[in-house]
């Protein structure tokens, strides 16, 4: 998270709300999040009491626990277009688990994406990974309509599956998003939206949802087990139907803690308006960067995100690592690159302390670049 040559703590030994403590025994105010697992904040006490309960009664059986029919249906609560729900335990699996739905579904290879799906082999050219396998993933540019028609019309009648993230760096322009569905719609294909970073976190429904886009499937993680490992493949009835007919298996998929603390951040967010609540947190958290970053003068350093996903962006990676350096010296952590988010236990001495970390960290800095 901090980078090359970074330096600083490698493991925690404890964590509550925003704030972690090193195995030296450091206190730092933590914007990372678990990289946008936690949104509630760390060892949530109605969470906590969640697992708890669910670890007594036995964490997994035999047979499959009655809270996965009841985050299901809490989680169509929240999102209408979710008529059927499968569970995974990460991101990544659960967005191949949507893409061989896809697949199954239209009897088709090829997927047009554009985002981060984590290192499975769909989506990745890395080492290792076939070419065969890399070839059937045409990676399309953020924001590009005509791009993505032109993709589109190269595969035709092979397209299985548009999947996308709605928010990379910024939210996407819902002319692009609507090109897309229209796309998918033309060619019989499957809309995936990827909402691992966003969902229950930006909006309860989901971005693309936010924006008016209707999706087929929708992925989410992170935020809506609020650190325990659980991810939902959720969509279309229709569509969701064709997992029978294909294999898609994790023992661990419905354990109950992970369960149990979905159904604790679920029932939160039906009770009050969370993600307003981390816009809130998030627009203060701007506010206090760019003030900063007004007051030091700094080149080569910027703000971007939205509220409640925002970082620097800066113009090396060594200027970068040093910075995240002395903010954490300072008192705060905050990740490399996309993204640091808000969550409920960021409160106004949370921002207060950033603001003076990050004050203290470009008075430590090098002179600022030309």
């Amino acid at each position: 998270m901090y980078g090359p040559g970074a330096g600083g703590p490698t493991h925690y030994r404890s964590a509550a709300g925003c704030r972690l403590t090193t195995t030296e025994g450091t206190e730092l105010v933590d914007f990372t999040m678990a990289l946008g697992a936690v949104a509630l904040g760390y060892a949530d006490p109605e969470v906590t009491e969640a697992v708890v309960s669910a670890a007594r009664n036995g964490t997994i059986a035999g047979l499959p626990h009655t809270l996965e029919v009841t985050v299901a249906e809490q989680i169509q609560a929240a999102v209408p277009m979710a008529e059927q729900t499968r569970f995974l335990k990460s991101g990544a699996e659960a967005v191949a688990a949507a893409v061989r739905i896809a697949r199954a579904y239209t009897r088709r290879d090829h997927v047009l994406c554009c985002g981060y799906f984590g290192w499975l082999d769909w989506s990745s050219d890395a080492a290792g990974v076939p070419p065969a396998t890399a070839a059937l993933c045409t990676r399309i540019p953020f924001g590009d309509a005509g791009a993505a028609r032109d993709a589109g019309a190269r595969v035709r009648n092979d397209l299985a599956a548009i999947v996308i993230e709605p928010v990379i760096e910024r939210m996407a322009p819902v002319e692009w998003l609507n090109a897309l569905r229209e796309l998918c719609d033309e060619y019989g294909a499957v809309l995936i939206a990827d909402e691992i970073k966003t969902g229950f976190r930006v909006h309860r429904s989901g971005a693309l949802v936010q924006q008016g886009v209707r999706p087929d499937l929708v992925v989410f993680g992170k935020a809506l087990a609020n650190g325990y490992p659980l991810a939902a493949v959720a969509g279309r009835a229709t569509v969701m139907q064709t997992a029978q007919r294909t294999w898609i298996s994790s023992t661990l998929a419905c354990e109950t803690t992970a369960l149990a603390a979905a159904s604790a951040v679920l029932a939160r967010h039906s009770r009050e308006d969370v993600c307003g609540t981390l816009a809130a947190a998030g627009t203060a958290m701007r506010a206090a960067v760019e003030r900063t970053l007004a007051a030091s003068g700094a080149d080569g350093v910027r703000l971007e995100g939205i509220a409640p996903m925002w970082f620097l962006k800066f113009a090396s990676e060594s200027r970068e690592a040093a910075f995240l350096s002395r903010a954490r010296a300072a008192g705060v952590l905050l990740k490399r690159g996309a993204y640091n988010f808000a969550s409920l236990a960021h409160d106004e001495a949370s921002v207060a302390a950033l603001e003076r970390a990050l004050t203290a960290a470009f008075a430590a800095g090098e002179a600022p670049d030309a």
